[in-house]
């Protein structure tokens, strides 16, 4: 495998300015202090430094974002965006990060968007800066009508199965390692994190670790079964102490309490996110948020 890109120097030092941090059992919190609710910028007004590749109909090669599919829904509308870093190299071998997408259609009165759609994703390009990590988003499959499900999980069951066939693929065929295979998400991606990461046993064997941006699982009940805190403490105790990166705009309060009552003795690290935006699109700007889960996660590549 290549050597991970090194994350700036600087970094820590903004991350000293931007955060302090706060210890509870099992549980690291990072609070933005230096900026009330009112006074956090909006994310679009900070100048992207990366463009997610727009995910095209071609043959995966490096650097291409391919539209992809497992064989068995071949001739369907079932899909996966499958990106293979610059530097992917046959034979060799390359961490991976799984991506879910938030619901959609959706649109806020602040302008952000999500389409739900596989293909618009942005969490794994950002987080691996296009090098290093091959990224694969997944989609919730609507078994019966032959297509990605845009909202909610579609036919659960099938996609749990649908993700763990993607995974063995990648590491079969494109050279994923194993034992290197990060979960995350945007807003109904992050509840995905553990309500599909997390579903099963079989499943829950997948995972290096977990990146939850925006929403939890059991931290409010939804509109679909199992989204209570009861089921959702048992999906949690499948972590067996593997790390959770987990960040939210304007406060991580109910994300911190739900953990508190659950007193599962693994390391989540919590951060707040200096903008209101509800929105993957952050994660395109040279931030402090930023940095800090490329460090974080660098750190538990084994």
């Amino acid at each position: 495998m290549t050597s991970p890109k090194k994350v700036k120097p600087l970094a820590e030092l903004y991350r000293m300015f931007f955060c302090a941090t706060l210890i509870f059992p099992s549980i690291s919190v990072a609070q933005n202090t230096q900026q009330t609710f009112g006074e956090r910028r909006e994310v679009f007004k900070i100048p992207r430094d990366l463009q997610t590749p727009a995910m095209i109909h071609d043959q995966p090669a490096a650097g291409k974002r391919v539209r992809h599919q497992l064989k068995r829904y071949e001739n369907t509308e079932v899909y996966h965006a499958l990106f293979l870093p610059e530097n992917w190299i046959p034979d060799q071998t390359f961490p991976v990060i799984v991506e879910y997408a938030g619901n959609g259609p959706y649109q806020n009165s602040m302008g952000d968007r999500c389409s739900g759609l596989v293909e618009d994703c942005n969490l794994g390009y950002g987080i691996s800066g296009g090098n290093d990590f091959i990224w694969i988003c997944l989609p919730f499959v609507d078994p019966t009508h032959q297509h990605n499900q845009r909202q909610w999980w579609g036919d659960i069951e099938e996609s749990v199965l649908y993700c763990r066939e993607a995974v063995q693929m990648v590491i079969n065929e494109f050279g994923g390692e194993a034992e290197n295979v990060f979960i995350t998400g945007f807003s109904r991606g992050a509840i995905a994190c553990h309500y599909i990461g997390l579903h099963d046993d079989e499943i829950a064997k997948l995972w290096a670790g977990f990146i939850c941006h925006s929403h939890f699982d059991g931290v409010r009940n939804w509109n679909y079964p199992g989204s209570d805190p009861a089921s959702a403490h048992r999906r949690l105790m499948r972590l067996k102490g593997r790390p959770v990166f987990i960040s939210q705009e304007k406060s991580t309060k109910a994300i911190r309490d739900y953990l508190d009552k659950t007193e599962v003795a693994v390391n989540f690290e919590l951060h707040t996110a200096p903008f209101q935006n509800h929105t993957d699109q952050w994660i395109l700007r040279e931030i402090p948020l930023r940095s800090t889960l490329r460090t974080w996660l660098h750190n538990h590549l084994k």
